[in-house]
């Protein structure tokens, strides 16, 4: 168990370089004092670990000190590196250890790897929350892919609203994939823009280095575009009666917001903001017996018929 700790110690500081013993010790979750021991082990070892004085002092490895991780390729550290999301390691209930292992991944890669494997990861997103609609296969994935890792700029062939398919070039800032779907976020003449993967007819990675502002945060990015999308989408306002526990569950997918009107023991009355009313009928009928359509009148005509449809195909 301590060897584990000390190399974790280790790692923790040629990853992020110079790091105070309160700070090991909320990392490791130890305590201070057993971070000084372990420190003590480590330099009586031949590790070469100093420690700087001051307000603004800790530990440090000296520069040049190396724990290279051999035998995985840039490829297979992206692929690690990018599963980090909740609906991968946290959805199996390993987040914690999922995040301490990658940590260890990172901090043991050679310099250059690190950082090209790093800033690659940067790029990809998964998200349960998506737009509107149903998950639809890809389109060039692999193309799209190189060019969002690679830095490069993309020439697409896709479609406008109520137009058809023309070619454009965009500059990738990153890839998300939300409630099954793939979308591309792009700059297209100095604009923000969301394509979605299966509306893309045609793909091409150019040569040219795209023009990739520095520090894009592409979870705020994500979470900006898809509350403006949802809010201009917000076409519809219904009253469900739902189970207390799958509130979070309706906000994720609501467009305009979740309103408490009132709580009936473990149930909830809500008004809800919907697409269309195909989204909100696709919504409640997913909530099967945990929700109830109290208005308007067309969306309990729609369930109340999607649900005939199905006895009549199992009578």
């Amino acid at each position: 168990m301590r060897a584990d700790r000390l190399l974790s110690l280790v790692l923790l500081l040629r990853h992020r370089g110079r790091m105070t013993a309160s700070a090991l010790a909320r990392e490791l979750e130890v305590s201070t004092r057993t971070v000084l021991r372990d420190v003590e082990a480590l330099s009586a070892a031949g590790v070469p670990v100093y420690a700087e004085r001051g307000r603004e002092g800790g530990f440090a490895l000296l520069p040049g000190f190396t724990t290279d991780l051999t035998g995985l390729t840039h490829d297979e550290a992206v692929a690690l590196l990018t599963s980090r999301s909740r609906v991968t390691s946290e959805a199996l209930g390993m987040g914690p250890a999922f995040t301490s292992a990658m940590a260890k991944l990172v901090a043991a890669m050679p310099d250059g790897a690190r950082s090209r494997a790093t800033d690659a990861a940067d790029r990809v997103l998964v998200r349960r929350g998506g737009l509107i609609g149903e998950p639809e296969p890809d389109r060039h994935p692999e193309a799209v892919q190189r060019a969002v890792l690679s830095g490069h700029r993309l020439r697409i062939r896709y479609p406008s609203r109520g137009r058809p398919p023309t070619w454009r070039t965009v500059d990738p800032l990153g890839l998300v994939s939300a409630a099954g779907r793939w979308y591309l976020l792009a700059l297209h003449d100095g604009a923000d823009r969301t394509y979605r993967l299966s509306r893309i007819t045609e793909a091409e990675e150019l040569a040219e280095p795209a023009a990739r502002p520095a520090g894009v945060d592409l979870e705020a990015l994500w979470q900006r575009r898809r509350a403006e999308f949802l809010a201009s989408h917000a076409g519809m306002r219904a009253r469900l009666r739902i189970r207390s526990s799958r509130r979070a569950e309706v906000v994720r997918v609501a467009t305009a917001g979740v309103t408490d009107v009132e709580r009936q023991g473990e149930w909830l009355v809500v008004d809800v903001g919907f697409g269309d009313l195909t989204h909100a009928a696709r919504v409640v009928w997913s909530l099967a017996v945990d929700a109830e359509a109290l208005g308007p009148p067309e969306l309990r005509e729609a369930i109340r018929a999607r649900a005939q449809r199905l006895v009549d195909t199992h009578s």
